[in-house]
């Protein structure tokens, strides 16, 4: 990930040993582990967001093509796409209804 070899990692290691102290060293190791599984989290929940807003785009997309082709001789694609799309909408519309289902 950061290129670091072994001495490298000897050398920072050594160097922190000398600053921190050996009472000092295991906690400051502690918090930069957890600042780093953090930062990891936060990156992987934004690669998420994105590929479900992609995801989003491209359903949006497929259906604006369905709509010119007036929902006829879809391809498999296509229709798949309109048929998700009229799934996610009728799960939306189901709290909204008056006659119980």
């Amino acid at each position: 990930m950061f290129d670091i070899g072994f001495w490298e990692l000897l050398v920072i290691g050594v160097i922190a040993l000398l600053v921190l102290g050996p009472e000092r060293l295991p906690g400051a190791i502690r918090s930069t582990s957890r600042t780093i599984r953090n930062i990891k989290n936060v990156a992987n929940g934004f690669r998420q967001e994105i590929e479900q807003q992609v995801r989003i785009h491209e359903l949006h997309e497929n259906l604006k093509k369905a709509e010119e082709q007036q929902l006829k001789n879809l391809s498999p694609e296509l229709q798949e796409s309109v048929d998700e799309l009229k799934a996610a909408a009728e799960s939306v519309n189901q709290p909204y209804r008056k006659d119980p289902q």
